[in-house]
């Protein structure tokens, strides 16, 4: 089934996760033709964890990329040989499923090599201008038979070295090429059929069309120790077959290119396009094939399919996004900088908070989500409005705060109290973690970088930490060459920021017609980075 990533941004808060878990749960039950999956891009802070908690949904998988990996595109229905079957099996192979590879396994299933067209190629040049041999490649009784749907009319299996031959010419001339143990192709021709017994030694006759030979023949093989092989086919099909009775290691390459499912297209790629038979072989730790990746799989691969919610930059979103099929983006924030490559639906709504709009589309279509879902999308529209106070609060969001308030049968400002309290205490975070953990990138038309994350607390005890905070602060901005970086520390008691900046803060001062004092500007009654901090900031530039 078509698989379908719902992912928040980077720096996961609550409506991130909430809105991925809400959104998956939704478009399952109205797109069953795709599966949703909700995912996350980072490690979920204190307050989510709590939400997680309380609600008992279970956190989404974290996924690092959205890049193409060799899993995704590699065909798993791998036909694969023992290293001893007949060379034969590996051509049937080939012909039926009209591929150009097969892979050689052990007796513990590992890869040993790879039988190619080209190896065959070479195995029929090589001998096209003399006698075949298995001098170097000896072939058993049983592989001959197996090879030829046929019959062993006298002896055992054992392993043959000598050449082979099919007898067209004349029963007095046949001693003067052929030797004691090779193998040789006979039809119904009794009296060819004795002197290759008698004189000649045969190691191996194989009776051709089918024709079964006279007992006096079986008898003579007996004595003379001659194996006798009923063939059903033609002479000439039966030393064809004969032929490629061969065991496959005899031809096989070895150490064929491997590749590990979780590799990333673009670095086999080129691996890939080298090797003459342009495949690689996708093997687990113990080198057992799990898949094969041709250069076929490698022209035009169907991307990776994501929706993104709470974000449209691709600033914030998952690494490799532009190499992936965006399918919708659903947002309360401005529109951002994603780009598609054919029009998607692609919803920018002034809300307080993305679950405010997932809870909408499920009222919409008649459903109710999961209870775990419900309460997982409440912690998010009560944390985004900060219960409900942030100047981003609209009736919708009051709206569906009391539709789940009433579903979920609890006092939602309780509620949001609650996880407050349980998630304000950032004592035992380090600085860096603090100021990580929230991070937003905003870009300029210039091409300037800045950073402004945001921690919810009750009270200002965390200004008393505001040395460490800047240090942290400004390891950010220098790694990431930001023009600078802020952090909002809201008191969603006090109802407003204390905001500590590093770097060129003049943009921040001049937005809030205001001087930092020692790096921190107070700003009172601001309380939503999205409405009130970030298009001021944005304006500025």
């Amino acid at each position: 089934m078509p698989h379908v990533y719902v992912t928040g941004h980077k720096n996961p808060d609550t409506d991130t996760i909430a809105s991925a878990i809400g959104y998956a749960e939704l478009k399952n039950l109205v797109d069953p033709d795709n599966f949703y999956a909700p995912a996350r891009l980072g490690d979920v802070n204190a307050q989510t964890a709590w939400a997680l908690k309380k609600s008992g949904a279970t956190s989404p998988k974290r996924i690092r990329h959205v890049m193409l990996r060799v899993k995704d595109v590699m065909s798993e229905d791998v036909a694969i040989a023992h290293r001893d079957d007949p060379l034969r099996n590996v051509g049937l192979a080939m012909a039926k499923r009209n591929i150009s590879q097969v892979p050689i396994v052990d007796d513990d299933g590992a890869l040993v090599g790879i039988v190619t067209e080209r190896n065959l190629a070479r195995m029929y040049v090589r001998e096209s201008r003399g006698a075949s041999t298995f001098a170097d490649s000896p072939v058993s009784v049983s592989a001959m038979v197996d090879v030829l749907e046929g019959e062993l009319l006298v002896g055992e299996d054992r392993e043959i070295s000598g050449k082979l031959w099919v007898i067209s010419m004349s029963v007095e001339s046949m001693g003067q090429n052929i030797e004691e143990g090779d193998v040789l192709v006979v039809g119904d021709r009794t009296d060819a059929q004795r002197r290759a017994i008698e004189l000649v030694g045969a190691g191996v006759l194989a009776i051709s069309n089918g024709v079964r030979p006279d007992e006096e023949i079986l008898d003579l093989a007996r004595e003379k120790g001659t194996t006798v092989i009923l063939s059903p086919l033609d002479s000439y099909v039966t030393s064809r077959l004969i032929q490629i009775a061969v065991p496959c290691w005899e031809i096989m390459s070895e150490n064929p290119l491997t590749v590990h499912p979780d590799d990333l297209l673009r670095d086999i790629t080129e691996q890939v396009m080298e090797v003459h038979y342009r495949a690689a072989v996708a093997v687990d730790e113990d080198r057992v094939p799990l898949g094969l990746i041709t250069r076929t799989d490698l022209l035009n691969p169907q991307p990776r399919r994501v929706a993104l919610v709470d974000h449209a930059e691709i600033g914030q979103s998952v690494k490799g996004v532009e190499q992936a099929q965006v399918v919708e983006i659903l947002d309360h924030h401005h529109v951002g900088d994603i780009e598609t490559t054919s029009p998607i639906p692609a919803t920018f709504d002034p809300v307080g908070s993305t679950a405010t709009l997932i809870v909408e589309r499920f009222k919409a279509a008649g459903l109710r989500p999961e209870k775990s879902t419900a309460t997982m999308l409440l912690a998010a529209v009560l944390s985004d409005t900060v219960i409900l106070n942030s100047p981003t609060t609209t009736e919708r969001d009051e709206e569906v705060v009391k539709y789940l308030e009433e579903m979920l049968d609890l006092d939602a400002e309780e509620f949001g109290m609650e996880m407050f309290e349980a998630s304000s205490d950032v004592s035992e975070l380090s600085a860096e973690e603090i100021v990580n953990r929230d991070a937003k990138e905003y870009g300029t038309s210039s091409g300037d970088k800045m950073s402004i994350s945001q921690v919810e607390t009750v009270g200002e005890g965390l200004l008393a930490r505001k040395d460490e905070l800047m240090e942290a602060l400004e390891a950010l901005r220098a790694k990431n060459g930001y023009l600078f970086c802020a952090l909002m520390v809201t008191d969603i008691v006090g109802r407003g920021t204390d905001l500590l900046c590093t770097g060129q803060c003049a943009p921040l001062e001049q937005a809030f017609d205001t001087q930092a004092k020692d790096g921190v500007l107070d700003l009172p009654g601001v309380m939503s980075r999205k409405k009130q901090v970030a298009p001021k900031l944005l304006a500025a530039f």
